[in-house]
């Protein structure tokens, strides 16, 4: 198990999850994102499609805009996404063309994430999954559950 400190990727997703809990305090769908550059946290953002009213307003998305709007350019290559939910095919073109260095999400999602179409990242992206996949998937199933 990896050691719990502020520069860990563990950490850096509980920051992410803490985010989710935002969006479903709101009544959107419970995900959440951080871009963290060098051990930093530059974006935080949650779910807001049903709040702007904009399809687009995945927390991935909002992250981007967010950490692009930090540092003034539109390449992140030398960051990390940290996301509680598999990006959706959307959101991996946009992480495609921003060239993240890294990333990171906790629980796969089968019908709507990009994999079941391949890697559609940029080759020199690392992909890491299923880091806190347990605690992602359980705030998600329980949103729907209550619902349904």
């Amino acid at each position: 198990m990896e050691k719990l400190t502020v520069f860990s990727d563990t950490y850096f997703m509980q920051q992410a999850l803490k985010e989710a809990a935002k969006a479903e305090s709101e009544g959107e769908v419970p995900v959440g994102a951080v871009v963290v550059c060098n051990n930093t946290i530059i974006a935080r953002a949650h779910n807001q499609t049903e709040q702007l009213q904009d399809v687009t307003a995945h927390a991935e998305m909002l992250a981007i805009t967010a950490a692009a709007n930090h540092f003034g350019a539109k390449y992140l290559s030398e960051c990390t996404l940290y996301v509680t939910l598999e990006p959706c095919p959307m959101c991996a073109g946009a992480l495609y063309h921003a060239q993240f260095a890294k990333v990171v999400w906790a629980a796969s999602d089968a019908k709507g994430g990009f994999m079941r179409f391949g890697n559609l990242l940029h080759p020199k992206t690392e992909v890491q999954k299923g880091l806190l996949e347990t605690e992602s998937s359980g705030i998600l199933k329980l949103f729907f559950k209550q619902r349904r």
